[in-house]
């Protein structure tokens, strides 16, 4: 598959780095419930291998992922890093014994959290770093996030973090952050049936930053829908394929960043960007998200 399909280019502002708009999500390589290794490290780590011969250049992971087992396949699989290959972290949670998923958003704990995923993935210096808000469940929550951004701005003063993106933020978040440092990215919960960020996502693409939805799938809780699988069917295309165009068409600054620990789910969704829905077709699944909210 040549790069140029891949959904076509995106340049994170402020930066010369540019990514196709197909990424890849690293979270399910980890084991069950996203901790330990997986069943089969081999096969976590052809995965890899296909998505970046494939073209894809955008890499999203965590360290506290697995915890630390992630980033650790990565490296394993692709260091030396190929040129261009864009790799994007993020920082505000760890993962005590329990398994449970903790804040960790001190300055203190942030630090170690960028020297964490350094010496994991084997790298100098990280391309981005999201600060990611942990609330309760996936939801955003309001509350000031300046120590937070401030602490990684700093970080990226030392060099050791090239730019800096958010997760899991309101647009009160977003611009208070904005006053401190350069915002390149924003990572939230948004499908065909979670459409909160829409005004925030016009927003953005205003101003050039990516926004890059998590879940993009409906993550735990898959997408289930009768109008998405009557499209799929008229588009000879699997429902899944259809929820990632239709959000590659929603807007030119999403990213997508679907994760999968299957070559053959890793080919499906590098298909969905070869898949372009019809002015119909999208009317139908913008419906979706307000049928819901009816109930």
């Amino acid at each position: 598959m040549r790069e140029s399909i891949l959904g076509g280019p995106f340049t994170f502002p402020g930066t010369d780095m540019t990514v196709q708009r197909m990424g890849y999500g690293a979270m399910q390589l980890a084991g069950p419930g996203v901790w330990g290794p997986p069943n089969d490290l081999k096969n976590a780590e052809a995965v890899l291998r296909e998505a970046v011969e494939s073209g894809i250049n955008h890499i999203d992971t965590s360290d506290f992922y697995g915890p630390h087992i992630t980033n650790q396949i990565i490296r394993q699989a692709l260091h030396p890093y190929r040129a261009g290959l864009v790799i994007v972290t993020k920082l505000g949670a760890r993962r005590p014994p329990d398994k449970s998923w903790q804040r960790a958003n001190s300055s203190e704990e942030l630090t170690a959290g960028v020297y964490d995923n350094l010496r994991n993935l084997g790298l100098d210096a990280i391309d981005i770093v999201n600060y990611r808000v942990v609330g309760s469940g996936h939801g955003t929550e309001e509350g000031s996030i300046s120590e937070q951004v401030t602490a990684l701005a700093e970080l990226k003063h030392k060099g050791l973090i090239r730019h800096i993106g958010l997760s899991n933020v309101t647009a009160t978040q977003v611009t208070e952050a904005q006053k401190i440092t350069e915002i390149v990215c924003v990572q939230n919960l948004y499908n065909l049936a979670h459409r909160q960020d829409d005004l925030l996502i016009d927003d953005l693409a205003r101003q050039g930053i990516a926004y890059v939805p998590f879940f993009p799938l409906g993550g735990f809780t898959p997408l289930q829908s009768s109008t998405l699988s009557e499209v799929a069917q008229r588009f000879n295309a699997t429902p899944m394929q259809v929820a990632l165009a239709w959000l590659r068409q929603r807007s030119p600054n999403i990213l997508l960043i679907p994760g999968t620990s299957s070559l053959i789910h890793l080919r499906e969704n590098l298909a969905a960007v070869e898949l372009t829905l019809s002015t119909d077709a999208l009317t139908e699944l913008d419906g979706i998200a307000t049928a819901i909210a009816d109930h």
